[in-house]
């Protein structure tokens, strides 16, 4: 029985702007996001039903899970039966602001593409996955790509260069609907650059990469979870270039010039009581 794998890539965003309110009650945003090497493992084959399965104990693999809700999407509108068993080995931490749920989902629709030889295009994956979710689009193929009106209007970038992260993740959960929901753009007291970050991918300047970045986000986290200033503030005295909070958090990622910094920043945050941390890079885009 044929057995289809994918790799679900975590991401960050190197800048996070609101722009506003929309009519539709969600947020206008503009974003520079980036894939990055932290990934689950998908498996798809077929089977009876539809079955999701996961090794972590803290996430359930039922209807609520938005791999179940991709495969059944991408079924219903290409008149498939969704007899498949999907399992994700997790390695990317959940409700951390890094897409892992939305990247599993992007993961089986391109799965189920292959598996249903549907021979569907990234755009016409990306248009479907909008129906999920936000960062779904992105995470069809990643790389590094700026996001705009909720998220779903991508429009590629040149590839970042290769940084070197530590990505932390401090034992709390945060709802993406409460950060936003209690966003005030009048407390925000440094707007990430996000033409900067365009122009310094244009021309490979990673200092000015660094310099332009910013999440507006960290607005509202940060003052109801200070742990994640503490981070912060540990990552970038162990030598970090550059130290934010990813989406709606809580998970930190800092950017550092070699290896040594990334043990010195772990050596630090073992200070903390974190739930997890690990050392990862920059990936590019998937080619469908």
């Amino acid at each position: 029985m044929e057995k289809i794998y994918e790799t679900a890539y975590a991401k960050i965003n190197l800048g996070l702007d609101v722009l506003g309110k929309r009519s539709d009650g969600y947020h206008e945003v503009r974003m520079v996001m980036q894939s990055v090497g932290l990934s689950d493992a998908v498996e798809i084959e077929e089977g009876e039903g539809l079955v999701v399965e996961t090794d972590h104990s803290g996430l359930a693999g039922g209807p609520d899970n938005l791999a179940w809700k991709a495969a059944e999407l991408l079924a219903r509108c290409c008149g498939k039966i969704p007899n498949v068993h999907i399992r994700l080995n997790k390695k990317i931490f959940l409700a951390a602001g890094l897409a892992g749920g939305s990247s599993d989902a992007a993961a089986v629709m391109r799965g189920l593409s292959r598996l249903w030889q549907l021979d569907l295009t990234a755009p016409e994956l990306e248009k479907l996955a909008a129906e999920l979710g936000s960062d779904i689009p992105f995470c069809i193929t990643g790389g590094t790509a700026l996001a705009e009106g909720r998220g779903e209007i991508l429009t590629e970038l040149p590839e970042a260069p290769e940084l070197l992260l530590v990505l932390a993740k401090p034992k709390l959960e945060v709802a993406t609907g409460w950060v936003y929901g209690n966003f005030r753009q009048q407390k925000v007291n440094q707007r990430p650059d996000i033409d900067g970050i365009i122009k310094a991918l244009e021309q490979s300047a990673t200092g000015l990469l660094l310099e332009s970045c910013g999440n507006v986000l960290e607005s509202v986290t940060i003052p109801a979870h200070p742990v994640i200033a503490e981070i912060k503030q540990k990552m970038l005295a162990a030598g970090a270039t550059c130290a934010l909070m990813s989406g709606s958090g809580p998970t930190v990622f800092a950017v550092a010039e070699k290896k040594e910094i990334t043990e010195r920043i772990l050596t630090e945050l073992s200070e903390l009581d974190l739930e997890t941390a690990a050392v990862t890079t920059t990936v590019q885009k998937e080619r469908i």
